[in-house]
């Protein structure tokens, strides 16, 4: 299966502002059973743009836009081979925790198991550990399963309840929240219990027969976890599934922090309003071509983008996980 994603983003000032500078994090990774044919970044005003690697594997692009500018707009366009996974199993051997152990004493998977700013203990997560019985029983698989199923039915998804700088503990009191706090909260569980667990940020491609949780047209999050034997294993708490053919990645990490699809700075004293509309389209066989989108400094998108933005909410906005 390939998927055709589309992610536009549209940062305008109250006032013209000088020496914007932005780090972009929207370019699907290559490995495992998903592979980037193509990826195009078209940034206006125009600027030079430069790409690098960081520590995680992240394809990550920065740009300066050193002149006055009222506007920052960027059209992300990247086309995704998607294989389908080897099917999991339900569960894993009782020895499972025993083999777990031998590769995080033997392996490098400190920082997926560290406190991080957003996934840190608290004593609501504590309450939540003790309701949902997370102490080491069953096996690693089975009981990660246990925690999303328990999720997604005692965590209501509801938008307007968290910001993207949220603490967990806003959505443990409320017990709602978006993908980005039911990320955080499965983490944090999971890293308590020993478990190596990192969070991915990407696309997820809706089907009605899903009925997923989360939002069409926004980015989505989700979870890996290292289980012996699986290695790496994608869990999406919001939808209560493993992540699978539907899941594309684009970057992964400690949590939110580590890979925001945008990062920046400007010069000035202006207000910003953001606008995100993301389209995942699926297809059978491989686009002849891909077509170019051309961003006028007088904003003249093409029709179909338009309309995606208008679909977005106030808080889809938001919960894009965009900050400049």
């Amino acid at each position: 299966m390939y998927y055709r994603i589309r992610h536009l983003t549209r940062f305008r000032y109250s006032e013209p502002i000088t020496e914007s500078i932005m780090e972009v994090r929207m370019h699907p990774r290559t490995e495992a059973m998903q592979r980037c044919l193509d990826y195009q970044l078209a940034v206006t005003p125009k600027a030079n743009i430069h790409i690098y690697r960081d520590y995680l594997g992240n394809s990550v692009h920065h740009f300066d836009i050193p002149g006055a500018h009222s506007q920052l707009q960027l059209m992300a366009e990247s086309v995704v081979e998607m294989k389908p996974w080897p099917p999991s199993p339900d569960r894993l051997p009782a020895s499972a925790w025993e083999d777990l152990d031998r590769a995080v004493a033997d392996g490098d998977y400190w920082e997926m198991l560290l406190p991080s700013l957003y996934c840190r203990w608290t004593p609501l997560l504590e309450k939540a550990a003790g309701e949902f019985d997370m102490v080491r029983r069953d096996d690693p698989l089975s009981l990660l399963s246990e925690l999303s199923d328990r999720m997604f039915k005692g965590f209501e998804y509801t938008p307007r309840t968290t910001r993207v700088d949220s603490p967990i503990d806003e959505a443990l009191k409320q017990r709602k929240g978006v993908c980005q706090d039911f990320s955080h909260i499965f983490i944090s569980l999971a890293r308590k219990l020993g478990i190596p667990s990192r969070y991915v940020s990407g696309y997820l491609h809706h089907r009605k027969e899903d009925q997923d949780r989360s939002d069409d047209g926004a980015t989505h999050a989700w979870v890996e976890c290292w289980l012996p034997g699986l290695g790496w294993t994608g869990i999406d708490p919001t939808n209560n599934l493993l992540a699978g053919e539907r899941h594309i990645r684009t970057a992964i990490g400690r949590d939110y922090a580590d890979v925001p699809p945008t990062r920046g700075v400007f010069k000035g004293g202006a207000t910003t309003q953001l606008t995100v509309a993301v389209d995942v389209s699926p297809c059978e066989e491989l686009p002849p071509e891909l077509a170019e989108m051309t961003l006028s400094e007088e904003n003249s998108f093409p029709q179909d983008v338009i309309a995606l933005e208008q679909k977005m909410s106030d808080w889809e906005i938001q919960q894009q996980q965009q900050q400049q």
